[in-house]
């Protein structure tokens, strides 16, 4: 047996050799085998290009890029400004002040002390502190700036006690433009700020006019979170205006005017009964009736003009005579309205308009309306309501409240729980159930033997509306119901926002 036993036979047999290669197919050149004779044709400068080096190349790893730098958003950076220049004329006050209450402290020492000096001293002093209160004038205009953000007002102020004030404009409440009767001549207005749990309110004084207006719009549509809409401000729409001569009648039938003149002829009968002197009664009741005579004109001074206009920034109240203010009132921030109706002026059938607002003083949306101008008025601060008409409590309630009990009266509709008390000053409360924050039911002893209770809600401009003296079924069944209607009405409620478009 040969030695290829168990190899295939046949052609396949002898010594390998490769096949030839097929006519049509390109031949691989051989990379040890030298290039045949002038085919090599070398390439022209600059073509070079190196051969990536191979798996087991050592190369040292390339340095990584270095990051761009991440920028984080922020709000738009805007320039500082400041007030307007004759502010330092405004805080060059303080240091006369302070010398003046020195002086009323001590007045007996302060004229031995100025009885001693010179002619030529006391010129030299006053002129020392005429210098000196200009100068402090000066550093407080200049160390003092404001800037508007996307989110804030930044006030920064003071000499030798810096304060940064950073108010945040979603906190906003209420933006008015105040113009004093010296400012109005110079051409400038206050700005004044009220924020939501601020126990005071900030101001920026003086501005421009027409800067103190842009100003002012410019915050409220940032506030309201839209854009702003340039130099001018929102556009109003008159909802009411007070004649002068209602007004000047509702002033006279206040009360205070009648009140003043019965305390001063009370006290020239006493001192007549004592004294018989003419001189004392005058020296006494002129200044009584001279006090009660300012505080009307004031009155009267501070509403005349009352204006009250619709913007989609909230209502606008345009009033003043010596001195004008613009305020603003957001509807939507609204907690609780009044409706004041003082005994003198239920025979015209005038009625006077409160807000309640969180966060700020009770503001007055008019001093004085019909009473059907005040319920529209009414409708459109809380769209949607009417003003029910609140119902008596029981006969029985006589023994609880004696007389008043005829002033009392509650309504509760799907809107509103409506509360009235007051004889002589009847005043009636109404408060959205959605933002009634807690209700109170009340029982004592008498009210228990009478079948009697009280009802009591709060709203979050930190106050409480009462209904009193109310039948102790009707009681409890409008507390067990208050609760569950102002969790449906606060879920039902849009967000608050000054913006919001009307019919």
């Amino acid at each position: 047996m040969s030695g290829t036993a168990g190899l295939p036979t046949g052609p396949y047999e002898g010594p390998y050799e490769a096949p030839p290669p097929h006519p049509h197919e390109p031949r691989h050149p051989d990379p040890h085998e030298p290039p045949p004779p002038g085919s090599y044709e070398p390439r022209p400068p600059g073509s070079y290009e190196p051969r990536p080096p191979g798996p087991d190349a050592k190369t040292p790893p390339a340095a990584p890029a270095p990051a761009a730098p991440v920028l984080l958003p922020g709000p738009e950076p805007r320039p500082e400004r400041r007030l307007h220049p004759l502010t330092p004329l405004r805080r060059a006050w303080a240091p006369v002040a302070v010398i003046l209450g020195w002086a009323v402290h001590d007045p007996n020492g302060t004229y031995r002390q100025l009885s001693a000096l010179a002619t030529g001293t006391l010129v030299l002093a006053s002129l020392g502190v005429i210098l000196v209160a200009c100068v402090y004038g000066v550093l407080s205009w200049w160390v003092t700036w404001f800037a508007v953000t996307e989110s804030e007002l930044r006030i920064r102020s003071g000499v030798l006690f810096r304060r940064t004030a950073h108010i945040r404009l979603d906190r906003l409440q209420a933006v008015d433009v105040t113009r004093p009767l010296l400012g109005r001549l110079a051409g400038v207005a206050k700005l004044k700020l009220d924020v939501v749990g601020a126990k005071s309110r900030d101001e920026l004084a003086y501005l421009a006019e027409a800067e103190a207006r842009v100003l002012r719009a410019e915050l409220l549509a940032r506030a309201a979170g839209g854009a702003v809409r340039g130099p001018d401000e929102a556009e109003r729409r008159v909802l009411w205006r007070v004649a002068p001569g209602q007004l000047a009648g509702s002033v006279l039938l206040s009360g205070g005017l009648f009140g003043s003149l019965c305390g001063a002829a009370f006290v020239s009968w006493l001192l007549w009964t004592a004294s018989h002197s003419l001189w004392s009664i005058a020296v006494t009741a002129v200044p009584i009736v001279g006090g009660a005579a300012t505080k009307l004109f004031r009155a009267y001074a501070n509403a005349y003009d009352w204006t009250v206009g619709e913007s989609p920034d909230g209502l606008r109240l345009d009033h003043g005579l010596l001195e004008t203010a613009h305020e603003t009132v957001p509807p939507g921030r609204v907690q609780s309205v009044r409706l004041v109706e003082p005994l003198l002026w239920r025979a015209f059938g005038w009625v006077r308009v409160e807000l309640h607002v969180a966060g700020s003083q009770n503001s007055v949306l008019v001093p004085v309306a019909p009473y059907a101008a005040g319920r529209a008025l009414v409708a459109r601060v809380l769209p949607g309501t009417g003003v029910p008409e609140p119902v008596r409590p029981p006969a029985r309630a006589r023994w609880r409240l004696a007389w008043w009990w005829r002033g009392q009266g509650l309504a509760v509709d799907g809107h509103l729980f409506v509360a009235r008390q007051g004889v002589l000053r009847r005043t009636t409360s109404l408060v959205p159930h959605a933002k009634v924050q807690s209700v109170h039911f009340t029982q004592g002893p008498w009210e228990r033997a009478l079948g009697l209770a009280s009802l009591a809600v709060d709203h979050g401009a930190n106050g409480t509306v009462r209904a009193r003296a109310r039948a102790a079924d009707e009681a409890r069944t409008v507390f067990h119901a208050q609760a569950a209607r102002s969790r449906t009405s606060r879920k039902a409620s849009p967000p608050a926002q000054w913006s919001r478009e009307r019919p």
